[in-house]
């Protein structure tokens, strides 16, 4: 097996055990899945506080249809607003609220520290072993 199987491997091994246990943690201690959390990340980034759903779905990995069922359940949750766009009636806002960034805020830790505890260790290492 060549060097980059096991590299891209050991890639999906690894992001798919930091979702489940971003996913679980953020679902148990903020009632967030990680796909809500990471829309309000984008929402909250440096561009300000709303984005058009287009620019949304361009920064994220979901598709289309999974990211419009993600602001669905945040603006039921009272955590996103959508509003049209005055320029362009076929283009939508997304505008996180204040119960959006409050949520975000006290979900950021629990990412960090998932983020901290998983990616302390060097992939390589884990190449290394996976090869032996």
């Amino acid at each position: 097996m060549s060097s980059l199987v096991d590299q891209w491997r050991l890639l999906t091994l690894r992001y798919n055990e930091i979702a489940c246990r971003l996913d679980r943690a953020l679902d148990e201690a903020h009632d967030l899945s990680m796909n809500e959390f990471e829309t309000l990340d984008r929402l909250i980034g440096p561009g300000g506080d709303s984005l058009r759903m287009q620019d949304l779905a361009a920064s994220m990995y979901l598709s289309q249809s999974a990211l419009s069922r993600t602001v669905a359940r945040l603006e039921r949750a009272g955590m996103v607003e959508r509003s049209l766009c005055q320029s362009d009636r076929r283009g939508v806002f997304v505008c996180v609220t204040a119960e959006g960034r409050a949520r975000h805020h006290a979900a950021a830790n629990t990412r960090l520290a998932i983020l901290a505890e998983l990616l302390a260790t060097d992939p390589a290492d884990d190449l290394r072993v996976a090869q032996h």
